[in-house]
């Protein structure tokens, strides 16, 4: 989608392939959309194309009551980017700007906050005010939408500073008074149930007696099989939970968040409606933009499945493989640090263990989730003695990096500098320090096979490369349940 002519021609044929990654507007109408909008298609001479929701509120068109662009996935280019864009992106996603402002985002950056806005001005046509502005719309459309709380407690808990500020927002947004938002929310039909106001739940779940449902949309086909299928080889008892028969499974997950903790629950579904059905339930409603995020990562719904078949279609050795799984993911993590620890620690069983003896027990017990991963702090110089002795000092000197910021892994981190940092600590193997970049910090081109010699015409999705070879066993080298990071400090 290099030209204007190329994306007009998708949202003439409603390429739903481009969801998220670009958003036309219409001048005759003063509207945005997604390219996939089932409307009648304007004429080429009264369309605009902007590559943010952002943009396209900030030249003055308000959201298509019908198409809902807030609600696309994300660009996959996020995801795969290591520049300050695409690092600034993921950390406003994450919503750095509403808890730290623009000077945290630089900080976090290494940029200046003037730096910052010029880039991604130029590149975007938004700074991060403005693109933090569109994200709080969203979140505060979600809320008018699936609960009952009063209007006031939404606008705080979307991250405005006052009501004026909320009301101001969502007319612009929307062409719609929040009352008038609320009134044309759509029905919604889950397992889950309907929601309804109620008292604090096991996670506080403030306003919601089960929680906030949202539909977390994805773009192509979702090999849900093979990501709950993942993610239960992995869970980790108390914290992590997959119940249900396959096919019909919910993946439910304890979070800590920046205001309090939560839980997160999403069904498997089939993969074919365009969305998982997801339930966060949340002890403050101002980490629903967060939640939503870091379970979008877990769950690699940002992806472009398109352009990864596009390229690993082509090699004969992933051919059979991209044609048999063409929604196949690559999970990432709800927490980065969290993921690092467990890396390091090994097998699940003995991360559970970690977690019983060390992490934070939640107010109340939620099925089988029962308590919070340690923070970092928690276990730099705790006991440990539920790992083996030589995983000990290991364990502590990462806990201890990720303690003191000396590494970060959030969402905005320099890949290249966590991985270096991680090798050069002591223990760390170069593996182990592979896969924390696969997973915690989402870097879609990263190798974890023996061999190298496909490795170029691979990329720059290696890491869906190497998922492929996991769910066909092509490497004699890793039995079929090899995509179970069982890391060590001597991998």
């Amino acid at each position: 989608m290099t030209t204007e002519d190329s994306r007009y021609e998708a949202v003439r044929s409603r390429d739903a392939r481009f969801d998220g990654v670009f958003f036309f507007a219409v001048s005759s109408t003063g509207i945005y959309c997604r390219p996939s909008c089932p409307a009648i298609t304007p004429k080429r001479a009264n369309v605009s194309f902007f590559p943010t929701a952002a943009a396209a509120q900030g030249a003055g068109f308000r959201a298509c009551r019908r198409c809902r662009p807030d609600a696309v996935p994300g660009s996959a280019d996020w995801n795969a980017r290591a520049d300050v864009v695409g690092r600034a992106i993921r950390l406003i996603g994450d919503g750095i700007v509403d808890r730290e402002g623009v000077a945290g985002l630089a900080t976090r950056l290494g940029y200046s906050a003037r730096q910052v806005q010029r880039q991604l001005n130029a590149e975007l046509g938004a700074g991060p005010i403005a693109l933090a502005r569109a994200q709080r719309g969203h979140t505060a459309r979600v809320l008018l939408q699936t609960t009952s709380l009063q209007a006031a407690e939404i606008a705080f808990a979307s991250g405005f500073a006052s009501v004026r500020q909320f009301n101001e927002t969502i007319r612009e947004i929307y062409a719609a008074t929040p009352t008038e938002l609320r009134a044309a929310r759509p029905g919604r039909g889950s397992r889950f149930g309907p929601v309804a106001a109620a008292p604090a739940g096991p996670c506080g779940d403030h306003g919601t007696a089960t929680g906030v449902p949202l539909r977390l949309a994805y773009r192509g086909g979702y090999d849900s099989a093979q990501v709950f299928d993942h993610l239960a080889a992995r869970a980790v008892c108390g914290i992590e939970e997959v119940t249900g028969d396959r096919g019909a499974r919910v993946y439910r997950r304890t979070l800590r968040l920046p205001h309090g903790s939560g839980v997160a629950e999403v069904e498997e579904g089939l993969g074919s409606g365009g969305w998982l059905e997801c339930r966060l339930h949340l002890g403050d409603l101002r980490d629903l933009t967060t939640a939503t995020q870091r379970v979008r990562r877990l769950f690699d719904l940002d992806a472009d499945p398109f352009a990864v078949a596009e390229r690993l279609g082509a090699d004969p050795v992933l051919a059979g493989s991209v044609a048999l799984r063409p929604g196949l993911r690559a999970p990432g993590t709800a927490d980065p640090e969290e993921f690092a620890l467990h890396a390091v620690i090994g097998d699940a069983a003995r991360a559970a263990a970690v977690a019983a003896a060390y992490g934070e027990p939640l107010a109340a017990p939620s099925g089988g989730l029962t308590r919070l991963f340690p923070r970092p702090a928690d276990l730099a110089e705790a006991e440990l003695t539920e790992v083996d002795a030589d995983v000990r000092p290991v364990l502590r000197a990462v806990a201890a990096a990720l303690a003191t910021g000396e590494l970060r892994l959030d969402p905005g981190a320099d890949r290249d500098e966590a991985e270096r940092l991680l090798v050069a600590l002591p223990g760390v193997g170069v593996r182990t320090a592979a896969v924390i970049r696969m997973r915690a910090l989402g870097d879609p081109d990263v190798l974890l096979l023996p061999g190298s010699a496909p490795a170029a015409r691979w990329r720059p999705w290696r890491t869906y490369a190497t998922h492929h070879v996991w769910a066909t066993s092509l490497s004699r080298d890793l039995p079929p349940a090899a995509n179970v990071p069982r890391s060590s400090p001597r991998a």
